[in-house]
C-alpha cells in the first residue's frame, strides 16, 4: 500500500461517521416514548392529592408533627408528594428530642395532631376521615 493511500485511509477514520438515518429515528422514537411514560408516570403519581391538599390549605387545617414522629410519616406518606401543599407545623426540633415552643404554646401533646375548624383530633388519620372533617373531596 502506497504512502499517500495509507494517509488518505488514516484521514477517513479519523472522521466520524454518520449515523444511518434509520437508526437516528429509531433511537429518536425510543427517547420520545420513554420521556412520556415517565413523565405521565411521575404527573399522576405526585399530583394525584394536590387539589385535595389545597382545599385544605384553603379550609385553614393544620397538621401539627415532629420529623422523627413514625405516625407523622405515615401520616405524610398518605398524601405522597402533594404533602407540600398541606399546612404543616413541625413541633420537632432538629438535632434534640424537645419540642418549638410554638406548639406548647398551642396545647399539642400528641403527634400527628389535626386541628379542624377550632376542633382537634390526635393521631394518624385515613384521608377519608380528614376529608369528612374538613369538608374537602378526595380524588
Amino acid at each position: 500500500m502506497s504512502e499517500a493511500r495509507r494517509r488518505r485511509q488514516q484521514e477517513r477514520e479519523k472522521q466520524p461517521q454518520p449515523l444511518p438515518l434509520r437508526k437516528i429515528a429509531i433511537i429518536a422514537v425510543i427517547v420520545v416514548v420513554a420521556g412520556s411514560v415517565g413523565f405521565t408516570a411521575k404527573y399522576k403519581h405526585e399530583h394525584r392529592y394536590d387539589g385535595f391538599a389545597r382545599c385544605l390549605a384553603g379550609k385553614n387545617v393544620t397538621m401539627y408533627g415532629l420529623y422523627w414522629c413514625e405516625h407523622c410519616a405515615e401520616q405524610k406518606e398518605m398524601f405522597g408528594a402533594a404533602f407540600k401543599y398541606v399546612p404543616y407545623i413541625e413541633c420537632g426540633i432538629k438535632g434534640q428530642r424537645g419540642e418549638q415552643p410554638s406548639c406548647k404554646d398551642a396545647g399539642v401533646k400528641l403527634f400527628p395532631t389535626w386541628q379542624f375548624r377550632g376542633e382537634r383530633h390526635e393521631g394518624t388519620l385515613p384521608l377519608e376521615a380528614i376529608s369528612d372533617k374538613a369538608g374537602c373531596s378526595l380524588p
